[in-house]
């Protein structure tokens, strides 16, 4: 099973047997805004699975291949961050490029569906998994399945507005049209926006993350602040869809503190119908971490 994750900043390839051991990785940098070069990335690294490992040299395996967003009904891509992919026939334009059948998923889909597989929520009912990194997303499986749903949207949970919001709070424009989406204040980048909007620094995520470890009080405040969201927007969908694991990953689910600030912040707004039970729904860091988005990518050639 071949699985290739298609990032904004990088593709990253990876061969699995049917029990989910790695036998080939490679990762290389995405061309930036060109669609037509992308495609000739994917088709280099299904190119590069047969040639380098002797395991798959001229023997068929399944292509799966996750993307920072949605097939559309028509065939064409939408809600993809990484702006080139919209509107093309992705699907459609690898398979002709490989000449062979390929299942094509959203990222967060692959995550969820890795996860749920053989991760962090192995065995749960319902896991949904978020990724927080360049963008903001979310896939949703059930019993082991990715949910995708008539419009293909489930889990777009990026795209909705950040719940109780304050009225001191900023609501950045989103490339979707709207404003105030999770994307724009729970990304990478919307750290970086908020960290500026507040105390007119401009630092990098990872500048603020390291400054807030050797004490800078207001890089400190930033993460709480980002935590603090970050509980608002999972307690929607706790109260929503009450999984039984929510999965994190991307660049900001290193960050440790977000496993212990966001459930002891998010049952504040957690609907407990005037009980007080414990909220049981948990919060993990994926498994598999970086390389769990590539490896759903492969789990859908099942």
């Amino acid at each position: 099973m071949l699985g290739i994750d298609l990032g904004g900043t990088k593709a990253e390839g990876v061969l699995l047997d049917a029990n989910g051991r790695e036998l080939w990785r490679r990762r290389v940098p995405t061309p930036a805004g060109d669609y037509e070069a992308s495609v000739r990335m994917v088709a280099s690294l299904v190119d590069a699975a047969h040639a380098i490992n002797s395991a798959a040299r001229g023997a068929h395996f399944t292509i799966g291949i996750g993307t920072p967003g949605a097939l559309a009904s028509d065939g064409l891509m939408k809600n993809c961050n990484s702006t080139c992919l919209n509107g093309r026939p992705l699907q459609r334009d690898l398979e002709a490029a490989l000449d062979q059948r390929i299942a094509l998923a959203n990222d967060a889909n692959c995550l969820a569906l890795s996860e749920a597989t053989d991760g962090a929520g192995a065995g749960a009912d319902v896991v949904f998994a978020a990724i927080l990194g360049t963008g903001v997303g979310a896939g949703i499986a059930v019993h082991g399945r990715v949910l995708t749903g008539p419009n293909r949207l489930a889990g777009e949970w990026g795209h909705n507005p950040l719940p109780w919001l304050g009225d001191d709070e900023p609501r950045p424009d989103c490339y979707c049209g709207q404003r105030g989406c999770v994307e724009t204040l729970l990304s990478g980048g919307g750290l970086a926006r908020d960290h500026a909007f507040v105390t007119g620094e401009s630092l990098t995520g990872e500048d603020i993350v390291r400054r807030a470890a050797a004490g800078d009080v207001r890089c400190a405040a930033t993460l709480e602040r980002h935590a603090d969201r970050l509980a608002r927007a999972l307690a929607a969908v706790v109260n929503l869809l009450d999984p039984d694991v929510i999965v994190l990953g991307g660049g900001l689910s290193r960050l440790p503190h977000l496993y212990q600030r966001v459930p002891a912040l998010w049952a504040r707004w957690i609907v407990s119908g005037g009980h007080r039970d414990a909220v049981r729904t948990r919060l993990v860091p994926a498994l598999h971490g970086d390389a769990s988005g590539v490896r759903g990518a492969a789990w859908l050639g099942r």
